[in-house]
């Protein structure tokens, strides 16, 4: 999980509704200077403390679990560091707008705990500078970010990414939007299991859909599809050879347009709604996920094949996809099977749900699906 702060120094009246929201939200710290009252209430939250000079740290240090000094106080408080570091962790604040800003940028980050770092310019390589710089230090790296379409940004540079973010909300809404992309920007976990085929049948000609995405699945890696909200199995990528046509590894032959597909662990998309931009969940044989773009969806008229299953609990899972070899899902231990040699009593992996689905997320209510 990232780290959210949320930076509430300037925002006037505002800053008590977004200390309050930051309470039910996936935020990690309150950033304050010596001016500000921060609540007790914020307990489970980080309260970090940005100060000026030595000085004003007195003022802080005692409700303050986190302080961060301005680089160019940094020789001086390494000399007064036992002082500080009684009650609070220390870290320091670097404006990053030249060579010689960014060089003190990567010494810190290397060094210390905390380096919160303001970039000048829009471009992100000074950032994967640092990040590449601080590669292997047990510090962490906060980037200052203007909006939550830049700190989506920032947390997927280099793939690593920036640990944190720090962002003055505009707005309420702010606060938990950027406390759901930080808790999202990580590998979440698909309870997967295992499903019994039970029925295997030509059904005949209908649309599919092939989801190419901006990225390469690894060998184990699929898209959870399915004909019900209830059920679904884990379709493999593209990434083993074939025969007659070249790999590509970031296409999944999903199913037929109906389908559900896993866009986050508890909503679903049908793949007939999928567009370029649209995010969808690369799930593995161990159930790790991780949120991949949608660069293309390709429909095409082809024939269907229909593959029904059970879970051990007895949920029955539907899924059609193109009645062609080359198409093909996951077992366990990450074995492949091609769709057109199922049979009765072969063991796939999938995943079930408890609950149905109205536009796409879970609802308790009378559902039935077949």
């Amino acid at each position: 999980m990232k780290l959210s702060w949320l930076d509430i120094r300037t925002l006037g009246g505002m800053d008590s509704a977004v200390m309050t929201e930051s309470l039910s939200s996936d935020i990690n710290g309150i950033v304050f200077d010596d001016t500000k009252v921060v609540s007790d209430a914020l307990s489970n939250v980080n309260r970090i403390a940005f100060v000026q000079e030595p000085e004003q740290a007195e003022k802080c240090i005692d409700f303050a679990d986190v302080l961060i000094f301005d680089s160019f106080w940094f020789n001086e408080i390494s000399t007064l560091r036992e002082k500080y570091a009684v009650k609070a962790d220390i870290g320091f604040f670097v404006d990053v707008k030249d060579d010689k800003t960014l060089r003190v940028a990567c010494d810190i980050a290397r060094t210390e705990k905390w380096v919160v770092i303001h970039f000048k310019d829009p471009t992100k390589i000074p950032l994967e500078i640092v990040i590449a710089s601080a590669d292997n230090s047990d510090g962490k790296i906060i980037t200052v970010v203007k909006d939550i379409e830049e700190a989506e940004i920032v947390l997927g540079v280099l793939e690593k990414g920036s640990h944190g973010v720090m962002l003055t909300p505009k707005s309420i809404a702010d606060v938990k939007q950027i406390g759901d992309i930080c808790r999202k920007a990580k590998h979440v976990e698909v309870p997967l299991e295992e499903l019994e085929v039970t029925k295997v049948s030509h059904i005949g000609m209908g649309e599919r859909a092939c989801v190419d995405t901006c990225s390469n699945f690894t060998k184990d890696e699929g898209m959870l599809i399915g004909s019900y909200s209830q059920g679904m199995i884990l379709v493999c990528s593209e990434t083993h050879p074939l025969p007659y046509m070249p790999t590509r590894p970031f296409r999944v032959n999903a199913g037929a347009i109906h389908s559900y597909a896993l866009s986050e662990v508890s909503n679903t998309n049908y793949l007939s709604e999928l567009s370029s931009g649209h995010k969808i969940l690369a799930v593995d044989c161990n159930g790790k996920a991780r949120e991949l773009v949608v660069g293309r969806i390709k429909i095409e008229v082809r024939p269907l094949l229909s593959i029904d299953a059970v879970s051990k609990s007895g949920n029955s899972v539907n899924l059609i996809v193109q009645d062609d070899w080359h198409v093909r899902v996951l077992g366990p231990g990450a074995k492949v099977l091609n769709v057109t040699e199922l049979k009765s009593g072969d063991k796939l992996l999938g995943y079930t749900a408890p609950s149905g689905r109205h536009v796409g997320l879970p609802v308790h209510e009378s559902c039935i699906e077949k």
